[in-house]
């Protein structure tokens, strides 16, 4: 997990070329080119008095490129991004050096980032460190995975020689953001070693930005009178991360003891050393849903968290751990579910650690960000009398809730035998003694093995719904089991009986593998949205997924993260913790995967709106006719198809 080389003189070794891993991405290329550049300066290479662009090769690429270390240059462009009002858009800027210009340690050197506001004409702004966020991206077994947040508005980070490093810059566009387009600029500077040079690489213009922060912060207080208080915290929260990152900024502390005067670039040097990258973003007049329509349920294991944070099971802290994992998943447009495993594959599912009587429960289930939550249910685990109370009187507080429509029980994972099934029933009949019209999921690959439903393992598998019926009601099959033919799917869903709530969700674990979508390490980035165009096209109306912290045990939080034994790289593991990377990052570090899946979930809200105006043979039409997708090994591999079906939607729904 550490990308740094201590004691090693990397511009003396000969690398080797890098190879893809399973789908393998497009930036693994070899090409020498970076390390030859060094003949071009004789001595010491002061980067103050050579342009940054002479030192350093700086380029744009998309969210769904895997940018390897040996990613090869090519030509900077603006990055020009599209977004409704409540989404994230991400891009990529790869930087990688020319020559090597100081900083020991084999590194070839530093450069600085600073970002900007983007600000519209009419004055409108998307702020730096709210909607405007800076990770490094990190490779995980050599592909780049774990996006490590930056500092902002300005940060610094070391270069390697021969190697392409990349910055993930995401936009969240909040729910009420006024419409336009909003353009800024991210400035790219070569550093001296000595620490001293950050105060003289800035222009003055920057310096004062850093007081029109501390200017905004202020005229942001000024207008909380009357707004209702949760308003007022986030603003004061926002106010107090904007302040003491200026505060703690040498730039400030500097021009604090100068008053604004000192010996410091103007803004034409400034322009002439930095490297430029232009951002823009477009924000239409559609806005995405708060609840997604299509219910993304992840599973979050409770004992990974225990184990690896030292929390006991109903601490204090273990309720602050699940929280905090809870909220920080709600932004990636997922419905968290935490879990514990029992015996024979039956499992304990709950996405509120609280009870129902506790006022935490109705903030969890409440919140429109959450689209479906699992209600616990303590028999599966035991099925003593206490248990058993437990259960009732969990249901009869929820059933009562408006949120109740929400809810689902999920008791069973890929059950084999009729011993299993009969199992799944048995409950189900406990649980809908006290709410009959309770929702009970199953997830399944085949039918019981003892007792064969049909014929073929395929039409056992297809048959599964009248088997369990009336004691499941959400029927979740894996996507393996259909493998490249999604007609299969239409076979699936004409089993079920819709006017009874029965549904059709799917997941992926283990399987599909290579090229079909999931979300392995090293698959393609479009590999990784795909698996939400493909549930979209075959038309399932909820997803699952087993495990987003799923790695091998390990009792300290900084412990290198290793995927559990025969599964594939990543698969049960869609963030890291953040202590692994910095010790004092204690927030969870999500994956490119995790952020391509939000990009997918976001898909189908585009492709559903599409369809609302011209009908779902229309919305499919334009995912083939794009070339986005075809069928689950034929869709893009580029990212540009991408963009034309967004733009489309956007043209043509924006009226």
């Amino acid at each position: 997990m550490d990308e740094t080389h201590v004691g090693v003189n990397l511009q003396e070794v000969v690398v080797p070329p890098v190879e893809g891993v399973a789908g393998g991405g497009t930036g693994y290329g070899w090409s020498d080119g970076g390390l030859h550049g060094t003949n071009c300066f004789t001595g010491v290479v002061d980067p103050t008095k050579v342009p940054t662009t002479d030192l350093l090769h700086v380029w744009y690429m998309p969210s769904t490129t895997n940018v390897g270390q040996q990613e090869m240059p090519h030509s900077l462009e603006p990055i020009s991004l599209l977004a409704a009002r409540n989404e994230r858009e991400s891009a990529q800027i790869a930087l990688r050096p020319k020559v090597s210009w100081g900083g020991g340690g084999g590194v070839a050197g530093v450069v600085q980032i600073h970002c900007m506001d983007l600000c519209s004409s009419s004055g409108d702004r998307l702020v730096v460190g709210q909607s405007i966020t800076l990770r490094r991206v990190v490779p995980i077994l050599g592909v780049p995975d774990a996006l490590v947040p930056l500092d902002l508005p300005l940060t610094q980070i070391s270069l390697l020689p021969g190697e392409t490093t990349s910055i993930w810059v995401s936009v969240d566009v909040p729910a009420g953001q006024p419409p336009g387009q909003y353009e800024g600029q991210l400035f790219i500077t070569a550093l001296k070693a000595d620490a001293e040079s950050l105060t003289h690489c800035v222009a003055k213009t920057e310096k004062y930005e850093m007081y029109r922060e501390v200017q905004n912060s202020f005229e942001a207080l000024e207008s909380v009178d009357g707004k209702p208080v949760e308003e007022v915290v986030g603003i004061a929260k926002s106010v107090a991360m904007t302040l003491q990152k200026v505060l703690l900024s040498p730039m400030f502390c500097e021009l604090s003891l100068e008053n604004g005067s000192g010996d410091m670039m103007d803004e034409d040097t400034l322009t002439n050393m930095s490297v430029r990258v232009k951002l823009s973003v477009t924000v239409w007049d559609f806005t995405l849903p708060i609840t997604p329509s299509l219910p993304a349920v992840f599973g979050v294991s409770e004992t990974v968290i225990e184990d690896r944070f030292g929390v006991q099971h109903g601490s204090e802290e273990w309720y602050d751990a699940l929280d905090q994992h809870f909220k920080w998943l709600l932004q990636y447009k997922i419905s968290p579910f935490f879990c514990r495993w029992g015996d024979s594959m039956r499992v304990l599912t709950y996405t509120c650690p609280w009870p129902a009587d506790h006022p935490k429960s109705d903030e969890y289930y409440s919140d429109p960000r959450l689209a479906a939550y699992a209600v616990s249910c303590a028999p599966v685990l035991s099925c003593d009398d206490a248990a058993k109370d437990s259960l009732r009187k969990e249901v009869e507080i929820l059933r009562s809730k408006d949120h109740w429509s929400k809810a689902y029980f999920y008791l069973w994972d890929e059950p084999l035998n009729t011993e299993q099934y009969e199992s799944i029933r048995s409950m189900s009949i406990e649980i809908k003694a006290y709410a009959p019209n309770a929702r009970v999921l199953t997830t399944y690959y085949c039918g019981p093995s003892d007792a064969p439903l049909a014929p073929s393992p395929f039409e056992a598998f297809v048959k599964v719904p009248k088997y369990l019926r009336p004691h499941t009601q959400i029927f979740c099959t894996s996507e393996w089991v259909l493998g490249n033919r999604e007609d299969l799917a239409k076979d699936i869903i004409s089993e079920l009986q819709p006017e009874n709530g029965e549904e059709w969700w799917t997941y992926v674990c283990m399987g599909p593998s290579d090229p079909q979508p999931n979300w392995h390490l090293g698959m393609r980035g479009t590999q990784h949205r795909a698996v939400m165009w493909r549930v979209w096209k075959e038309g399932g109306t909820g997803f699952l997924y087993w495990g987003a912290n799923c790695y091998e045990k390990a009792m300290v939080a900084s412990a290198e993260i290793r995927f559990r034994r025969g599964l594939p790289p990543g698969d049960g593991v869609l963030y890291y913790p953040g202590e692994v990377f910095l010790s004092s990052l204690h927030q969870p570090v999500a994956s490119a995967r995790l952020e391509r899946l939000l990009s997918g979930l976001q898909d189908i809200e585009y492709l559903r709106l599409y369809s609302s105006r011209y009908g779902r043979e229309e919305g499919l039409a334009l995912l083939e006719k794009t070339g986005v997708y075809l069928s689950p090994e034929r869709y893009t591999l580029d990212h540009i198809p991408i963009d034309v079906m967004r733009a489309e939607i956007y043209r043509t729904c924006r009226s």
